[in-house]
């Protein structure tokens, strides 16, 4: 006999029984691809890494039960295939097939009888996972005022711009920085006037820049970076040659060695989360001059090829994940060989919109942060001499008018959010 058992529909209130002498969790999860499993007893099932292949007793007595849940919510990406080892299951011969495939998912099942076999009591998802609090609070560091500068700026939770804190770590400029760790920051790369550097820094969840750490991966410049989750990724860059190697970020801040490039190698881009746990390459200068190209880069750091390009071609621009949960996101300014105000906004799905005409004082070399949970700035950057302006932008991803700056005027600085306190 063949066929599919689907997943159950039952949907009462989603909680797991006990036996009436107790379920006794096994401590150690199932990382496996085999598991043979024993009545009375739950087990935790992490299938990120493969399918798992769950032999259930080959005998059972009515009442007896057993508990799966979806450890890391991967189910739905690598299942869980129940074998019944002889017995029935739903009333249907252990020929049949039984695959759960919902991430986060939850089974419990019942042995009733020799007709009916075992029986789920229930096999409901959980409905929400978790999700990570937005940033509150972002920083603004290092850039240019004709030489390379180490000072940093805090900015709000309502999107004020602090004076300058005297800087720690090597003055240097055209680095990129990323939240990650959920409130944390990360600045890294960049040059000065000893070369291009791969030198990482930390910002503290209370907003403390730390001396520098010593650099993993290529050394570079006008390179760009986001996050994704609680994670980071820096990408592509310059100087001695255009790159698109890639250096994925764990929620700890270590930066890893380069990853194999993908897509075209270019600098002077921007980067940005969206769709709440992904993130977006865009535009910059590759060999073949200015580009609106973009990358898309999972939630696990994959980056994908090549999308082509919309809007104005430009280099030097910024980039700000903004809406609920960092869901959207927006590219600005930068220059097509003159300064430009122009933005693009990025929907929940990667999807780059047309140009919007350009708010605010047009200027290149800038950088954008989100914070205050669902919003976005531009600051700073070169429109011709160097300048502290900042151009708010709100939930809806619309530009606001000039801000008259705060802090040292200067371009080639990079900014991140940080803080999930307000």
């Amino acid at each position: 006999m063949s066929g599919t058992v689907t997943n159950n529909t039952l949907r009462d209130s989603g909680g797991i029984a006990a036996t009436a002498a107790g379920l006794n969790w096994v401590s150690t999860v199932v990382t496996g691809s085999t598991a043979t499993v024993e009545s009375g007893k739950g087990y935790w099932i992490n299938t990120t890494s493969n399918t798992c292949t769950i032999t259930l007793p080959s005998s059972a007595e009515k009442g007896d039960q057993i508990v799966f849940i979806d450890y890391a919510r991967t189910w739905g990406t690598n299942k869980i295939i129940i074998d019944s080892n002889g017995l029935k299951y739903q009333g249907q011969a252990d020929t049949y097939t039984v695959e759960y495939t919902t991430s986060g998912q939850s089974l419990n099942i019942v042995y009733s009888d020799a007709t009916k076999g075992w029986i789920p009591l229930d096999d409901d998802a959980t409905a929400l996972e978790p999700v990570q609090p937005p940033s509150q609070k972002g920083i603004y560091a290092f850039g240019t005022t004709g030489s390379a500068v180490s000072v940093s700026n805090l900015v709000s939770s309502s999107g004020v711009i602090a004076s300058d804190t005297t800087g720690v770590g090597t003055a240097r400029l055209g680095l990129g920085a990323s939240s990650f760790g959920g409130d944390k920051a990360i600045f890294a790369f960049g040059s000065n006037s000893g070369g291009q550097s791969n030198l990482s820094n930390l910002v503290s969840n209370g907003g403390v820049v730390a001396t520098d750490t010593t650099g993993v991966g290529s050394a570079r410049e006008g390179i760009s970076a986001a996050f994704g989750g609680d994670r980071a990724i820096f990408a592509y860059g310059g100087g001695t040659q255009y790159w698109n190697v890639s250096n994925l970020v764990s929620n700890l801040g270590v930066v890893a060695s380069d990853t194999t490039g993908v897509g075209t190698a270019r600098n002077a881009l921007a980067a940005a989360c969206f769709g709440g746990d992904k993130a977006i390459f865009g535009y910059g200068t590759s060999a073949g001059g200015r580009q609106s190209m973009t990358n898309l880069v999972s939630n696990t750091g994959v980056v994908a090829s090549d999308v082509s390009g919309v809007g104005t071609s430009r280099n030097g621009l910024a980039a700000a994940g903004f809406g609920s949960n960092r869901s959207s996101a927006i590219f600005g300014f930068g220059s097509t060989g003159s300064n430009t105000a122009v933005t693009n906004l990025v929907n929940s799905s990667g999807v780059v919109a047309s140009d919007v005409s350009g708010v605010g004082t047009a200027r290149n070399k800038l950088s954008g942060l989100n914070y205050g949970d669902d919003k976005a700035m531009f600051a700073y950057g070169n429109s011709g001499s160097y300048v502290n302006t900042k151009n708010l932008v709100n939930s809806s991803g619309v530009v606001a008018a000039d801000v008259t700056g705060v802090g040292t005027a200067r371009s080639h600085l990079a900014g991140a959010g940080y803080s999930f306190s307000t």
